[in-house]
């Protein structure tokens, strides 16, 4: 052991016992850092998720539209998700999220102005979204490997799922506000509201004690590195498995963006109230939820396929809703099973990816998860413009019970065959 402390490295004589609990992870000081200001950005974020789900509805008329703007915003994470995984292991990944968190702020000023003036158009929205993409594309795999550097192996699982908590107490909090303002003022203060809000997240990276934060190496520049990820994924069900049940969620079922406001204002009649309602719904069902995965901590293959069933279940249950007040409820069930698969999943791919490939490998969750949506998204619209709303979140809960049979051949095969092999 060196003599002198090294920044970078965590050293104590009697190391103290891991924390357990709901809450072990905001036991570190970086950690509250990074929570409290992701937690007021993304209240923003969902604001101007909902406002400007609106503000297309409003100026195009069309579901169709929606989920192509949708699917804009998501394109550039399928394309360039697995290359941005590449750069998250050579750079270092606080910086890069400083430079492009500052990056995303000033493009929802821009639209916050545009709509403020009334001088948007849909292409501004357009272009907007895209930009905002190509960010998220970047931003995305160097957030969820940053999040093993500040908290370590032990506390992975509980940081996680305490990130999911809290990305889905901000989809409670963001859309009820920004239903209030777009009746109230429109949709150009909600998009000045969550540029504001960058400067949380952006002070908090800039604060953090840099001495406790992990030190990963970056990976050195050499070619054949995004094929080198791409084999080692390939060469692992632990992690390939978790992905493709991901990649078919995904695309079909986690197109909230596009098929809740078409129920809101075509299945249910209602307004942007009606809206904030369903998607709040929705994020305080993740917080119950999310905070009692958090407690329990469990990862792997069957925990998460029994997520996926669920998921499916929940979302069933939202379609085939007769009123409003009865959709809502399923919506909260909705949540605490969403925040339930997806925290299971990244945990999973966390912990059985090696720290240089870790980058790489939340990518490709990345790709999954929003990249998906370029596919899924226009999907969704249009069946929800042709056929209806229901339609849509069936179609979506189908995804979840393929993936769920997905995740049940798999796990039996593996138990199968691990009596062949002490055979042998």
């Amino acid at each position: 052991m060196p003599d002198a402390y090294e920044p970078g490295t965590r050293q104590s004589e009697t190391p103290p016992p891991p924390r357990t609990g709901a809450f072990a992870s905001l036991a570190n000081p970086n950690y509250r850092l990074y929570f409290f200001g992701q937690a007021l950005s993304l209240v923003g974020t969902w604001m101007q998720a909902t406002a400007q789900a609106w503000l297309v509805l409003t100026l195009s008329g069309s579901a169709s539209i929606l989920g192509l703007i949708v699917a804009l915003q998501a394109l550039p994470v399928l394309l360039l998700g697995p290359y941005a995984g590449v750069i998250a292991d050579r750079v270092d990944r606080r910086r890069l999220m400083i430079a492009l968190q500052t990056v995303m702020g000033v493009l929802a000023a821009v639209l916050a102005v545009l709509t403020i003036g009334g001088w948007v158009q849909i292409w501004h929205v357009a272009v907007l979204a895209l930009l905002l993409g190509l960010n998220n594309a970047f931003e995305n795999p160097a957030r969820q490997a940053f999040i093993h550097q500040i908290v370590g192996e032990s506390l992975i699982r509980n940081a996680v799922t305490l990130n999911s908590v809290m990305v889905n107490a901000a989809r409670a909090v963001g859309p009820g506000v920004a239903g209030v303002l777009l009746a109230a003022v429109g949709a150009g203060w909600c998009f000045a509201i969550n540029a504001g809000s960058f400067v949380a997240v952006v002070v908090s990276l800039i604060a953090m004690n840099l001495a406790t934060i992990e030190h990963e190496e970056p990976v050195q520049r050499a070619k054949g590195q995004l094929r080198e990820g791409l084999r080692y994924v390939a060469g692992l069900p632990t992690l390939w498995i978790p992905l493709v049940m991901m990649a078919l969620v995904g695309t079909l079922a986690y197109e909230f963006q596009v098929s809740l406001p078409a129920a809101a204002k075509e299945t249910f009649d209602g307004g942007p109230q009606a809206l904030g309602f369903m998607t709040s719904a929705m994020g305080v069902g993740a917080v119950v939820g999310g905070l009692l995965v958090a407690a329990r901590g469990t990862t792997g293959l069957r925990p998460l396929t029994i997520a996926a069933a669920g998921f499916g279940v929940t979302i069933a249950i939202t379609a085939v809703a007769p009123t409003l007040p009865v959709a809502i409820g399923a919506l909260f069930l909705v949540g605490w099973l969403s925040v339930s698969f997806m925290s299971t999943g990244n945990a999973t791919l966390q912990l059985n990816a090696e720290p240089r490939m870790r980058g790489r490998v939340m990518a490709l969750w990345s790709v999954s998860f929003m990249g998906s949506t370029p596919i899924g998204g226009p999907i969704i619209g249009a069946i929800s413009e042709s056929a209806g709303a229901r339609v849509g979140l069936a179609v979506g809960a189908a995804a979840c019970f393929v993936a769920a049979g997905l995740g049940v051949g798999m796990w039996r095969h593996r138990r199968n065959a691990a009596p062949r092999m002490t055979m042998q």
